[in-house]
């Protein structure tokens, strides 16, 4: 099975878990969210699977910049709007792996994607 990672080139998380699944013999297939992903075709389809809450990275310095206003979009359906104008608000990697959809780089997506 081919993944697709979705994810900054110079965000570290990203480049471990591109080393990692690569070590693994995994066949990725790397997409930046800035400049090559169609966001407004991806955000929809990442929330339907994940939902809001693990798709927002609401520790970034996008973020902490927004107003209040903005931040209170996360929690309705303009959340989407949201991140498809704020391609850094989503946290990052998201990695497509057939029909299934991972947010972040923890020890249980490494785990399950990488066995």
């Amino acid at each position: 099975m081919s993944l697709t990672l979705y994810g900054l080139k110079n965000c570290d998380t990203c480049k471990k878990a591109l080393k990692a699944l690569e070590a693994a013999g995994k066949e990725v297939r790397f997409v930046d969210i800035r400049a090559e992903a169609d966001l407004s075709e991806k955000v929809p389809y990442w929330l339907s699977a994940v939902g809001a809450k693990p798709l927002v990275n609401n520790r970034s310095t996008t973020w902490r910049g927004l107003s209040d206003a903005e931040k209170a979009k996360a929690e309705t359906d303009e959340v989407s709007a949201l991140l498809i104008s704020n391609a850094t608000l989503i946290k990052r990697p998201v990695i497509e792996a057939g029909d299934k959809v991972y947010v972040g780089w923890t020890k249980a997506v490494e785990a399950e994607l990488t066995a």
